[in-house]
């Protein structure tokens, strides 16, 4: 199997995964500070890595070198997590899932910015079938909503997320100076976690953590491990391997995901205007998987 169909394998288990966090995170959202929430998640997750890598033989010495690119980016995944979180106290899952496909538009801008990826017009097409798509669930099939541009308080908190999670995927490629996925995870989950617990600490603090309801601990558990651990080291993995756009491009399937996820966990289904633009997003992934 190529370098690249193995990129597109990793990303398509990244889209399912990706999206159980969004009813398990609208679930426990408004129980648990997003910030101390994410510092538990982000230390598990570590923790779960750096037993992986120390069972390969550690980390080499030449990944040690200039810390601050993990630093750098464990921050910038940090900022995207704790926003998610914030944004679905207020945004459905399957909004908030929309939201999330409108980040293949910004990391094509940010792929040309850091590595100068360009977008040809088949691929600037789909993404702006997506992105419509998108905002069409985003604004509930609702015309009227659209040409108001009523957009939710948590819409907006996530979207900001989303920029952060965009210009992610091109640094990864521009800052990684050899090491394997494994390792490059370790290193940004490891320094996201520093800087979790150090802006989090008061939020750490105040938790009463022996009276979270068990749901809260199913999201903290599920996101630390599959929307975590599995999820960065997917991403690393295939952003060493597609291009910035071709990855995030996978972001389209996650409202298709929420939606099964919805019915798996017993939600009603969306109504059909709904899951109109839910197909979009599914049509501009397949445009943009073409060669």
């Amino acid at each position: 199997m190529s370098r690249a169909a193995r990129g597109h394998l990793a990303m398509l288990l990244f889209s399912a995964l990706v999206a159980g966090s969004f009813p398990l995170g609208a679930a426990a959202a408004n129980d648990i500070s997003p910030l101390a929430l994410n510092a538990v998640r982000f230390a598990l997750a570590a923790a779960i890595i750096g037993g992986a890598v120390a069972a390969r033989g550690g980390v080499p010495r030449a990944a040690r070198s200039a810390p601050w690119r993990y630093v750098l980016l464990g921050g910038i995944f940090a900022v995207y997590f704790v926003l998610m979180f914030e944004g679905l106290k207020t945004a459905a899952p399957v909004s908030a899932a929309a939201v999330f496909t409108l980040t293949p538009v910004m990391a094509a801008g940010f792929g040309w910015l850091l590595l100068r990826q360009r977008t040809g017009a088949r691929i600037a097409g789909a993404l702006a079938l997506g992105a419509a798509g998108a905002l069409w669930v985003i604004f509930d099939a609702d015309w009227g909503a659209l040409r108001a541009f009523a957009v939710g308080q948590g819409e907006w908190i996530y979207f900001a997320g989303c920029a952060a999670h965009a210009l992610y995927t091109p640094l990864v490629r521009r800052l990684n100076r050899g090491e394997s996925a494994l390792v490059f995870t370790f290193g940004t989950l490891l320094a996201g976690t520093v800087v979790l617990v150090v802006v989090a600490a008061p939020a750490i603090a105040a938790t009463d953590w022996t009276a979270l309801p068990a749901r809260v601990w199913v999201a903290i558990g599920y996101t630390a491990v599959f929307a975590s651990a599995a999820t960065f080291t997917l991403l690393q993995f295939a952003s060493l391997r597609l291009p910035s756009s071709k990855v995030m491009a996978y972001t389209y399937l996650v409202p298709a995901w929420v939606t099964v996820w919805g019915l798996a966990l017993g939600a009603a289904p969306p109504p059909a205007g709904i899951l109109a633009g839910v197909a979009l997003t599914v049509v501009a992934l397949l445009i943009l998987l073409r060669d």
